[in-house]
């Protein structure tokens, strides 16, 4: 199965890093898009020079970037088949992306999760805040779901169908279990990838400030309460 697939990569501030994530797609991908999310530096004018198509979303916050790349995907004539989302600080390696949508091309799954494994993972890479986070949040979707996710991980893979399907809302840090619980919710069939992740480029724009943590803790419970509840 030759796929169209699009990759959506959010990106704040990220000059430094944005041309290695973009050099490090495989080919086998038809556009890389880079939604700026108010970025004050060079990511965007890097970004293009590595070949990314550049879109901007002044409004702050993961999922208004998430939206934008979406909106402009449904604006082509030919849709994609799948959409990978990557983050834009290099913590991932990009070159996984073949082995994140193959239970798609090949098993006809909807939904892949690229998990961030401890035995994978770089000392330092996660801080202990987003460890529990993750710890907490997929114990309460296993609770309340019988789901078997055990991380919220950023690079993920989806059938474009099915994204569209799931209607996604989130803004800002609820984005990523947003997902996950609509899935569940629509019983997409999913599963998840042991991924490398390393350190990334820079300082992290959620889980490197307190504010950023608590505000996130604070957006991904909600979210599962809302769904629990429903």
């Amino acid at each position: 199965m030759n796929s169209n697939i699009k990759v959506i990569i959010p990106a704040y501030n990220e000059q430094d890093s944005i041309g290695n994530v973009i050099r490090d797609i495989p080919k086998i991908v038809d556009e890389i898009i880079v939604v700026s999310n108010n970025s004050t530096d060079k990511t965007e004018e890097n970004a293009a020079k590595a070949g990314a198509t550049v879109l901007t979303e002044n409004r702050k916050g993961y999922g208004y970037a998430c939206l934008k790349g979406m909106d402009y995907i449904s604006k082509q004539e030919i849709k994609p088949e799948i959409v990978v989302f990557l983050d834009g600080d290099y913590s991932d390696y990009p070159e996984q992306l073949t082995e994140l949508i193959a239970p798609i091309e090949q098993q006809d799954l909807d939904f892949v999760i690229g998990a961030r494994v401890k035995e994978l993972r770089e000392t330092g890479a996660m801080t202990p805040q987003q460890i529990f986070g993750n710890w907490l949040a997929t114990s309460l979707m296993k609770l309340f779901f019988n789901a078997n996710f055990t991380d919220l991980g950023p690079f993920r893979a989806i059938k474009y169908n099915k994204l569209l399907a799931l209607q996604m809302e989130d803004k800002t840090y609820g984005w990523t279990v947003e997902m996950q619980l609509k899935a569940l919710k629509q019983k997409l069939t999913y599963v998840e990838i042991p991924m490398k992740y390393r350190n990334r480029i820079g300082v992290s724009k959620v889980s490197g400030t307190v504010k950023g943590s608590i505000f996130a803790g604070i957006k991904i419970l909600g979210w599962i309460f809302k769904y629990s509840f429903k």
